[in-house]
């Protein structure tokens, strides 16, 4: 019987796609196969990715799922270092749906797919019965570009890298890890709009399409690995870097950037911001000579509390925290999404 965790973005997931689709399924066009679980796989000058959006609600403080599906389907082609070029659009609509809310998820689609430079090249459209509310699958195909070129470029200034795409297992030993941002803001804002909880709070889904940024990054250079957090939080996002490159992680806790509203609505709840979905942040690796002006270049392009967040290391194969109290304690990757339908 397939249970809900089996599509929650955590172990059980990967175990999940590994028993029943990478034992039917596995391929590779060029130099990612499917088995490599990475965002996007890819074929001469290109990579190509796929989403589901299955939202509950559609509409939330900070944007609705039409914004979602185009900047997370951006997202998952920007941290492989190509551009974000052309989508598919499909989408599942249950009887009844209010048009008024399908034409503010349609109009909000239509600001992100200008704001990236994208185009919509072909899709599908089913009314069902069911009560499904709207779903929306996306597929996107993102390009080689010049800013790809001169991070890898800049990367192999400072030690071997064999890959024509940023890839999860780039990561060495002796880098820095780096998050653009506050974390845990998407699934705490999705999971507050919900009718159970009356929290009074004002956070806002970071959904966003980090090419604008990011390209900023990788025209700097020394990007090794990098993810974009979604379902599990960064906790699975490192650990993903952390298992694919074969490097330890060491993260200081006071470092990474929590908004106080999210902190407390998490400890009310008992959850983990670590595990909690972000849609408009990136978590990579980065030489660790150039992570001092990464940081700058971040800052200077909109993402004002980005932090070095800790370091890779060859001692010890697991991602670690550091505790305020000078502690540390194995950061595991998540069973699944502790918030049921936020991406």
């Amino acid at each position: 019987m397939i249970r809900k965790e089996d599509g929650a973005g955590g172990k059980y997931m990967k175990e999940f796609i590994e028993r029943y689709i990478l034992s039917r399924f596995d391929f590779r066009e060029g130099e990612i196969s499917l088995s490599d679980q990475d965002d996007a796989g890819d074929f001469k000058d290109y990579v190509l990715t796929a989403d589901t959006y299955v939202v509950h609600p559609p509409v939330f403080p900070g944007g609705n799922i039409g914004k979602l599906a185009i900047c997370g389907t951006s997202n998952d082609l920007a941290v492989m270092g190509a551009r974000p070029s052309f989508m598919s659009l499909s989408l599942v609509i249950q009887e009844g749906f209010d048009t008024g809310i399908f034409e503010e998820i349609l109009d909000e689609m239509k600001v992100w797919i200008e704001k990236t430079d994208t185009k919509i090249l072909t899709g599908d459209t089913k009314v069902i019965d069911q009560n499904i509310g709207i779903i929306i699958n996306t597929g996107g195909i993102g390009e080689r570009n010049r800013f790809l070129e001169k991070n890898l470029s800049t990367v192999r200034e400072y030690r071997s890298y064999p890959w024509r795409w940023i890839r999860d297992r780039g990561a060495g030993s002796g880098e820095a890890v780096v998050i653009s941002g506050r974390i845990a803001e998407h699934g705490i804002a999705v999971l507050n709009a919900r009718e159970e909880f009356d929290f009074q709070l004002n956070v806002r889904s970071d959904a966003y399409p980090v090419w604008l940024f990011f390209r900023k990054v990788l025209e700097k250079g020394g990007v090794t690995s990098a993810k974009d957090p979604t379902r599990g939080g960064i906790a699975n996002a490192l650990n993903e870097i952390s298992e694919k490159s074969g490097v330890g992680m060491v993260i200081e806790e006071e470092r990474i950037p929590l908004d106080d509203e999210v902190r407390g609505f998490c400890e009310a709840l008992g959850l983990d911001p670590l595990s909690i979905a972000n849609e408009g942040k990136v978590v990579f690796t980065v030489v660790d000579e150039l992570a001092d002006d990464i940081l700058k270049v971040l800052r200077r392009n909109g993402q004002k509390h980005a932090e070095i967040i800790g370091y890779t290391t060859d001692e010890f194969p697991e991602v670690v925290i550091e505790t305020s109290i000078g502690t540390r304690r194995i950061l595991p990757p998540p069973v699944g999404d502790p918030i049921p339908r936020v991406c």
